[in-house]
């Protein structure tokens, strides 16, 4: 493991019975364990995006006792990639990422811990909140819905706002099945122009997630897939996870919560109104002012950074 200044990285082993092998976890550590301090653990989304981008949540934990833990899921970036299992929705399953959570919470020694999830990394950090781990202290649920099916809604609603000709191109390639096509592609990026970052330039890790997904979709073409229609109503996604649903589980979730979304987020209201009415101790901030002349959208934390990293740090430790 090496260290500088306090930045610690390494690799855990992961052993996966299912496939009688042990892979590999990539972590990095801002900060120090140390006994009776907790450390706040941080989730990416994708899945199949690495975990670079919410490495600016140092904005929360500097200062203050307990570190940050980002690390790479299996199957990203600098964990062990598993390209022959692309297609295998047994394998890439939600309690995978929960076992190998557990697995860096044990290997690490971590008795105690607050949790962010992002997008995906909030489906997975509420599927192991459910759970009932003792350790769970704080939870926070950034930008992630309580279900596909109304992830898959609100997408509809909000593609039904982009200009007309948009519209057309995305609808005509999803009905034809050519979605990896520039067109479809550029047409793409003015959805995510709105409702994934506003801020006039991507920021660096930002991108770079997205080019995991591009050097390896093993694990985003199986778990989320494609999107696709059968007529022009009738809008899905390929993956395995597009039923997923933690809707009739929430009130498992009996730690403090913070539920966050943006005015303009794919994440909108609707998908992460279940928590917001089911958890026994929640609260729901929605960031509605990004100094640009849009609303922050699906990454608060660099679209109203100062604002987010304060109400995430008064949550967990005021």
């Amino acid at each position: 493991m090496a260290a500088d200044s306090l930045v610690f990285e390494g690799l855990l082993d992961f052993e996966i019975a299912s496939i009688g092998r042990t892979c590999q976890t990539w972590y990095k550590i801002f900060g120090e364990i140390k006994p009776g301090v907790r450390p706040l653990i941080a989730l990416h989304g994708g899945p199949g995006v690495n975990s670079a981008y919410l490495e600016i949540l140092t904005d929360v934990t500097n200062g203050r006792p307990g570190p940050l833990i980002v690390y790479d899921q299996v199957g990203t970036a600098r964990s062990t990639h598993l390209p022959e299992k692309m297609g295998d929705t047994d394998f890439w399953s939600v309690q995978l990422f929960v076992d190998e959570l557990n697995n860096l919470l044990t290997k690490l020694e971590i008795k105690e811990y607050d949790l962010l999830g992002h997008s995906w990394g909030g489906m997975l950090a509420a599927s192991h909140a459910v759970q009932g781990p003792p350790g769970l202290k704080h939870l926070i649920l950034s930008s992630s819905p309580a279900s596909i099916p109304l992830w898959i809604e609100s997408q509809h609603i909000l593609r039904a706002t982009l200009p007309q000709d948009i519209q057309d191109t995305m609808i005509k390639h999803e009905l034809e099945g050519t979605v990896q096509s520039k067109e479809y592609q550029a047409a793409n990026a003015v959805f995510y122009s709105r409702h994934l970052c506003v801020l006039d330039q991507m920021p660096g890790p930002i991108a770079e997630g997205f080019a995991c997904i591009g050097q390896d979709p093993t694990v985003y073409m199986t778990m989320y897939g494609l999107p696709q229609r059968k007529d022009r109503k009738d809008f899905n996604i390929t993956g395995s996870l597009k039923d997923w649903s933690i809707i009739d589980q929430i009130e498992k979730i009996q730690v403090p919560t913070l539920v966050t979304n943006g005015a303009q987020d794919e994440a909108t209201d609707a998908t992460v109104a279940p928590y917001v009415e089911k958890l026994p101790h929640g609260k729901w901030v929605k960031f509605e002012s990004s100094g640009t002349e849009q609303n922050s959208s699906h990454m608060c934390h660099f679209e109203e950074r100062e604002e987010f990293m304060k109400t995430v740090a008064a949550f967990l430790y005021h």
